[in-house]
């Protein structure tokens, strides 16, 4: 049993990979009658079906108004419209997330700037200060993995600094932050409720908020046929311009993806419950172990970490003699485990469209083409950023306590076996990936 597979010797468990332990969604016979219903209707592209989800889904969250979207990117988008960005305007992100998070921005000749993380790989607010400039609009924070951001002390420094915040809740649909709903904190917030997500409906994107004119910005902007005297009362500017959206695009999120997420709205919270038992008992397994740590919180305090979207763990290499992730995730999937890869996201700011890029040929880079400042120069505090390591572990969606044993077996025994692993490592340098945080690119 001692001998690692990868060299030879007898995997833990056979793998399992679509298996009811990951499946996800839990698609039931009340989705697909819900679905056909529009089907049958031929009332794909209406809004009867997603008008009351928004309203069931904005008192779930318990915020006065929720917007439905296209697709979490579009969602996005629209937050920044609400919080009137534009030319010049500067905005504050983590360098560790999905590109969707930031790169709108550029739509609005505003600039991303680039904010370190944390050991949990969310947004460090004692950097978020270093980031501030003349321009500076907006903080737009992503619980990054499910993991909560410190809200209090980021609403404290975004009122310090007269600052919006937007929060990206893509990975953290139902998670709590000190006993408070993440969504509920910022000014607006956005979210992808896409079929690899832990709320998954299909392909749809959730914008809400508590400020009525951000809302009626959100509405203009792409929901064209809802730009009017009977929804927007409120924002005087957008009166002169009704019947056309003003972001220039159709955002409204096909219905067939409203039928499905009012069903799974239902459920979901109960589904978040059976996730985490299974997620913290997996943990548990392997607490004290050197090398690998959790990423996840203390539930005593009243956070949570919604459905466990894409949990992962931050690798110390130094505690396993130098060990690489890629090798370390290498033997471990040789134990039978399906789902451990390592990096997650690269860092934005090493990317070349955050570089030298130039999108709309003006002839500058277009992260600086508008900028009061060359905000390139700030990424060079980031390498923390870049040192930090995290590996992907598997997604229990079911408490199966015999199975979840296995895999965290399988983790263990790679862990007290490492220094069998060290002598045909390859040094490289370990990155994340630009698409998606699957191995197949999906996100």
């Amino acid at each position: 049993m001692s001998k690692l597979a990868l060299l030879g010797g007898t995997p833990v468990m056979e793998r399992l990979k679509d298996t009811d332990l990951f499946k996800w969604p839990i698609i039931t016979k009340e989705d697909e009658d819900a679905i056909l219903d529009v089907v049958k209707r031929n009332a794909f592209s209406g809004t009867d079906v997603t008008l009351k989800f928004q309203e069931e889904f904005a008192n779930w969250l318990g915020v006065k108004h929720a917007l439905a979207f296209c697709n979490g990117t579009m969602s996005l988008t629209a937050t920044l419209f609400a919080a009137r960005i534009g030319y010049g305007d500067e905005i504050i992100c983590p360098t560790k997330t999905y590109w969707g998070t930031i790169t709108s921005v550029y739509n609005f000749g505003a600039t991303p700037v680039f904010c370190n993380i944390d050991e949990n790989l969310v947004i460090d607010p004692d950097d978020i200060e270093r980031c501030i400039g003349p321009k500076t609009k907006a903080i737009m924070v992503v619980h990054y993995f499910g993991y909560p951001c410190q809200m209090d002390k980021i609403m404290d420094i975004a009122n310090k600094h007269n600052l919006i915040v937007i929060e990206d809740v893509s990975h953290a649909q139902g998670g709590t932050y000190k006993g408070k709903k993440l969504g509920t904190f910022g000014h607006v917030s956005a979210m992808s409720l896409m079929s690899m997500k832990s709320f998954a409906a299909g392909e749809m994107g959730m914008l809400v908020t508590n400020d009525k004119k951000m809302y009626e910005r959100a509405l203009a902007y792409a929901h064209y046929e809802r730009n009017n005297a009977t929804n927007i009362t409120e924002s005087e500017e957008l009166k002169d311009s009704f019947g056309i959206a003003l972001g220039g695009c159709k955002g409204r999120v096909n219905q067939v993806s409203s039928a499905m997420g009012r069903v799974q709205l239902k459920y979901y919270d109960k589904r978040m419950e059976e996730i985490r038992k299974a997620m913290n008992y997996f943990w548990d397994l392997l607490d004290g172990l050197p090398g690998i740590h959790p990423i996840r919180v203390d539930e005593s305090e009243g956070s949570t970490m919604g459905g466990w979207y894409s949990p992962h763990g931050r690798y110390q290499a130094e505690e396993l003699g130098g060990l690489s992730v890629k090798r370390f995730c290498e033997a471990v999937r040789a134990e039978g485990v399906e789902y451990c890869w390592e990096g997650g996201n690269n860092c934005l700011h090493t990317h070349n469209l955050f570089k030298n890029f130039d999108l709309y040929h003006t002839g500058k880079p277009t992260r600086i083409a508008f900028a009061d400042r060359d905000v390139r120069e700030l990424d060079k505090a980031l390498e923390k950023s870049e040192n930090i390591t995290c590996f992907e572990v598997p997604w229990f969606k079911f408490f199966d306590k015999e199975r979840i044993e296995k895999h965290a077996l399988c983790y263990r025994k790679v862990v007290e076996n490492y220094k069998d692993l060290l002598e045909h490592d390859k040094k490289e340098k370990q990155g994340g990936r630009w698409f998606g945080l699957s191995n197949d690119g999906s996100n």
